[in-house]
C-alpha cells in the first residue's frame, strides 16, 4: 500500500490559514495579478493535490484535514475509482460528518469568517432539502430555505411536504426585508439570471449581502452561454450540461458558465459593489484550481 503523501499530518487550525491571503478581486486583470503574486503557494498546493490523487492510501482512507462546519479533524472522501486527472476537487472532498463537499464547506466558512452573522440575522438560502440547509437552519433560526418546486407553484407557498417554493426571478419577500441572500450553484440554471440578480438586490436591505457560487471560468471576461430560451423552446448552443438537482433525478440544465463580466452585471442589477474571493487551503481541504466565492453588497 502507498504511504501517506508528504504533509498529510496537520495542526489543529484556529483561524482560516490558506497559503495565500484572501483578496477581493473585481476583474480579470486583478485576477491575473493575484495569480502571479500567489504562484509559489499555489504550486505547493498543486503538488499536494497531485500526491493525493496518485496515492491509493488517500483513496482508501481519505484526505486529512479540518472540516470547519463539523468543527473537527476528518478525512475527506474522494472517489476510489477515478484517475488522477479526473478528480473534480470542487464537487468532492466530502466531509463524513456534515456531508458537505469542498465548495460548500468553504462557503460556510467564508460566510461566517468574513461577516460574523448574528444568530437572528434574516437569511434566505435558495435550497431546502439539503445537508447545507439543515446545518445552517440549526444555527440561524430566522433562516428561510426554498426549492423551485414547479412552474405552477405560488411564490412563498409551502407544499404538503413542507417545501417552500421560490423562483429567484420572482421572489415573494418584501423589498429590503433580508440581511443575507445565499445561493450556491443556482444562477446558472436560470436563462434570465439578470432578473434573478435584480430580485436578490431588491429583497436585501441597504448594506445587505449576497453570497453565491456559480460555474466560473477564471480566464474569461465574457460569460459562456450554453443554452437559451427561444420562442418558448430550449435551444442548445453547446453540448447540454445537466447538474444534480435535489428535487428530481433528471438533473437541471445549465444555461451559463460565467466569466468576470458577471460582476459588472451584478453591479448594474442594484448592488453597490461585487467581487470574487479566491480561496485555497490544504489544512481545510479546499483543493482545486480557480476556486472562488462571490460577494455583493447592497
Amino acid at each position: 500500500m502507498d504511504q501517506a503523501p508528504v504533509g498529510s499530518s496537520w495542526p489543529t487550525p484556529i483561524t482560516f490559514t490558506p497559503p495565500v491571503k484572501l483578496r477581493q478581486i473585481r476583474s480579470l486583470e486583478e485576477y491575473h495579478d493575484y495569480v502571479g503574486r500567489s504562484a509559489h503557494g499555489q504550486r505547493d498546493l498543486r503538488a499536494f493535490e497531485d500526491a493525493c490523487a496518485r496515492s491509493s492510501w488517500t483513496r482508501l482512507v481519505g484526505v486529512p484535514g479540518y472540516s470547519y462546519p463539523a468543527g473537527r479533524k476528518v478525512r475527506f472522501r474522494i472517489p476510489s475509482k477515478r484517475s488522477a486527472n479526473d478528480i473534480n476537487w470542487r464537487e468532492e472532498l466530502i466531509c463524513p460528518v456534515t456531508h458537505l463537499n469542498n465548495r460548500l464547506r468553504a462557503s460556510v466558512h467564508l460566510f461566517e469568517l468574513l461577516f460574523s452573522p448574528f444568530a437572528d440575522e434574516r437569511i434566505f438560502i435558495s435550497e431546502q432539502v439539503t445537508p447545507l440547509y439543515r446545518l445552517l437552519r440549526a444555527k440561524y433560526p430566522n433562516l428561510v430555505g426554498s426549492e423551485y418546486v414547479s412552474p405552477d407553484s405560488e411564490p412563498g407557498g409551502i407544499d404538503q411536504r413542507g417545501i417552500r417554493h421560490e423562483d429567484l426571478t420572482a421572489l415573494s419577500f418584501a423589498s429590503g426585508s433580508l440581511d443575507f441572500v445565499l445561493s450556491f450553484d443556482c444562477l446558472e440554471h436560470f436563462p434570465a439570471y439578470v432578473k434573478a440578480l435584480q430580485e436578490c438586490a431588491r429583497v436585501l436591505r441597504p448594506g445587505g449581502t449576497m453570497i453565491w457560487s456559480v460555474p466560473f471560468v477564471t480566464g474569461n471576461h465574457h460569460n459562456i452561454q450554453r443554452a437559451a430560451i427561444v420562442d418558448g423552446e430550449i435551444r442548445h448552443i453547446l453540448e447540454p450540461e445537466y447538474h444534480g438537482d435535489p428535487m428530481t433525478s433528471a438533473g437541471c440544465l445549465c444555461f451559463t458558465h460565467f466569466g468576470w463580466e458577471m460582476l459588472e452585471q451584478v453591479r448594474e442589477s442594484g448592488f453597490k459593489d461585487a467581487y470574487a474571493i479566491p480561496y485555497a487551503s490544504r489544512e481545510f481541504g479546499y483543493l482545486g484550481q480557480g476556486q472562488v466565492l462571490f460577494v455583493a453588497r447592497r
